[in-house]
This record gives structure tokens, C-alpha cells and sequence, in this order.
């Protein structure tokens, strides 16, 4: 079963991202177990500040990363792969034995500094999406990887 960890500036405010999320987490459940570390975004009132918003947010996602752990960050630039070449990928590195963590940023996104802690830079997509629906569709990915590695009938 891969361990998954999913670490993640802000919580939902609406309610169709957390029954979203809900309904993926259950379908999850039989093949990961998932944890979700939502901490609390720092406040900023111009992009003056963007840098250091980052470098705080950055220094509350290192503490919150386990030892040993394969860290992917979820970046604009990160490596693209389809959904086949997300589940070759969760396959291949969920066989390490290691937990597996997720950094999604803010608004902002994230501060530099945190490549120093990653394994992975990846990407959902060239599009850009809010933190929040970046964070549904990783769960829906993550779900849609584990059906493909387990060959069941969800990715035609």
C-alpha cells in the first residue's frame, strides 16, 4: 500500500472542493493511505512582499517533511507526463518502500529554497490552476494512477 502525504498551503473554503476531495480519499483508501497537512497561508498585501511570503511558508513546509521520504514539489515548470507516465512513476517510486510527499504552494507558489529538499519537480499541466483544484485534480491523479497500477476499469 503506498503511504502519501500531502502537504498543502491554505484549506478549502468551498464546499464543492471538500466533498470533491472526500469522494477521492475514499476511493484512494484501498490502495494508500493518505495524510493531508494543511498549513495556514501567510497573509500578504503586494507582490513587494512575494519573497518573503514564500521563504516563510517554505520554512513551515520543511518542517513538515518526513525523513527519508521521496519529496515532489507541484510546480509550473515540473516534469509533464501523462496520466500512463503518473502511474509508471507512482509505481516506480511508491516500490522504494518510502513515503511519498506532495508540496503544493500558495497562491504564490514556492519559494526556491524547497528544491534543495525535493527528489521531483512535477507538473499537472501547462495550465495554470487555483492551489485548491490543483490539489483535487492530484487526488483525482493519484487515484486514476493507483487503477492503472492495479488494473482496474476507471482509465480508458
Amino acid at each position: 500500500m503506498l503511504k502519501v502525504r500531502i502537504i498543502t498551503l491554505g484549506k478549502f473554503k468551498e464546499k464543492a472542493f471538500l466533498e470533491l476531495e472526500k469522494e477521492y480519499l475514499k476511493r484512494l483508501s484501498p490502495f494508500a493511505k493518505i495524510k493531508i497537512v494543511e498549513l495556514p497561508e501567510e497573509p500578504y498585501r503586494s507582490h513587494d512582499d512575494a519573497e518573503k511570503i514564500k521563504q516563510k511558508e517554505a520554512e513551515k513546509i520543511v518542517k513538515q517533511l518526513p525523513e527519508d521520504a521521496l519529496v515532489m514539489l507541484l510546480e509550473e515548470k515540473g516534469t509533464l507526463r501523462s496520466s500512463r507516465d503518473f502511474a509508471n512513476f507512482v509505481e516506480r517510486v511508491g516500490g522504494f518502500g518510502r513515503e511519498l510527499v506532495f508540496v503544493l504552494g500558495s497562491g504564490l507558489g514556492l519559494h526556491s529554497s524547497l528544491k534543495e529538499h525535493a527528489n521531483y519537480s512535477i507538473s499537472l499541466s501547462p495550465l495554470t490552476f487555483t492551489h485548491n483544484f490543483a490539489r483535487v485534480l492530484l487526488e483525482e491523479q493519484l487515484y486514476r494512477a493507483c487503477t492503472l497500477i492495479n488494473h482496474k476499469d476507471y482509465h480508458k
